[in-house]
């Protein structure tokens, strides 16, 4: 992976810097003034994927050079990631150096923490793994505290559990997530609840009913739903919607249901162009809800045509954006039906030019 440089003297510039181009890229919607969410200037990234490198009996992690990497350099220090990840990493190459089993082709490390302080980490290895690995790994884990995974071609091997339990306080509430290592959470903690904050305030006093695409493990839902008389969430992948069930059991949240579903299938759906089982099974008849407003968290290639066309559908959208340009490419056509109330930058990525976005809008 190749690294920012990490410097609090530069953080403020490159902030404004950002907010400027943002201003300048959607100036034609004649977008309100930017909310601006900041990030810790170190210590902010929870989760992250480190390549090992071998050189004889030694092994160390390396970064390459953005664009090519057949350049690599040693990586001494990583001030980017959490504490909880920094008190560990290199801790972990200096146990599993002179261990033959733990140290022979492994070529990644991930780390999964919390702002709870949990730590996962995932040793990933070109090499079948046995019940020899097994039992030093399990020696590696009690030394180190922390939940260990192997994984390997066809094979991943966990010593006590494959997710972290993190807890973030969000307007003075304690919301509790189950995070599976290798599927999708924010990565800036911090920034992530500010962005739950933000999502809370401009939905409050919204009436009717909330729909939320690509909701991942119910990062938005379990905030959300306080200010909605029910919920409807979707999510495609089977270990998201596992671990969002468990997130609604955590927090006890009696108003929110997740469905199995693509945002083509929820629209199908709705439409009534076809029935799906999935809905009968969990006891949704979509006739009984009003929807008044939908959230999007789409990946960074934005929303479809048809789906587009779907959230236009409804009296507010909310629109988190990890792609500004995929942003404005869905704001060309949202703005026809729908007014920008709100519009605030979350900086996820500090020290990058990547920035979350998030879009209030409501129907002309």
């Amino acid at each position: 992976m190749a690294l920012p440089v990490v410097d609090p003297l530069l953080y403020d510039g490159q902030l404004k810097d950002k907010k400027a181009d943002v201003e300048q890229q959607f100036s034609r919607f004649e977008i309100p003034a930017i909310e601006v969410f900041e990030s810790e200037r170190s210590a902010y990234r929870l989760r992250a994927e480190f390549r090992v490198w071998h050189e004889g009996d030694d092994l160390y992690y390396v970064m390459f050079k953005p664009g090519d990497k057949r350049q690599h350099s040693r990586l001494t220090e990583c001030p980017m990631v959490s504490d909880t990840i920094q008190q560990v990493m290199f801790r972990l190459l200096d146990e599993v150096r002179p261990n033959e089993v733990l140290r022979r082709r492994l070529f990644q490390v991930d780390f999964l923490s919390t702002l709870s302080g949990e730590l996962v980490i995932s040793l990933l290895y070109h090499k079948p793994l046995d019940e020899v690995w097994t039992e030093e790994a399990k020696a590696l884990k009690e030394r180190l505290g922390v939940h260990l995974i192997g994984r390997s071609r066809k094979t991943k091997i966990v010593l006590d559990q494959d997710y972290a339990i993190e807890k973030m306080q969000v307007d003075g509430r304690e919301l509790i997530y189950k995070q599976v290592e290798n599927s999708f959470t924010q990565p800036n903690g911090g920034v992530c609840q500010k962005m739950l904050s933000w999502s809370l305030d401009v939905t409050k006093g919204t009436q009717g009913d909330l729909v939320e695409l690509y909701c991942g493990n119910g990062n938005f839902t379990m905030a959300l739903a306080q200010n909605f008389d029910n919920v409807i969430a979707t999510e495609i992948a089977k270990v998201s919607v596992d671990a969002a069930q468990y997130n609604i059991a955590a927090n006890k949240v009696n108003n929110v249901k997740i469905l199995r579903m693509s945002s083509e299938e929820f629209s199908q759906a709705l439409q009534g162009v076809r029935e799906f089982r999935r809905l009968r099974q969990a006891n949704v008849d979509l006739a009984e809800y009003d929807f008044s407003t939908v959230l999007v968290d789409p990946p960074r290639s934005g929303l479809d045509d048809e789906t587009v066309k779907q959230v236009a559908e409804y009296r507010n959208i909310v629109y988190i954006s990890c792609n500004p340009d995929t942003l404005q490419d869905n704001l060309e056509s949202l703005t026809k039906t729908h007014k920008i109330e709100r519009f605030a930058i979350f900086d996820q990525f500090p020290y990058t030019h990547h920035l979350e976005c998030g879009v209030y809008l409501s129907r002309l």
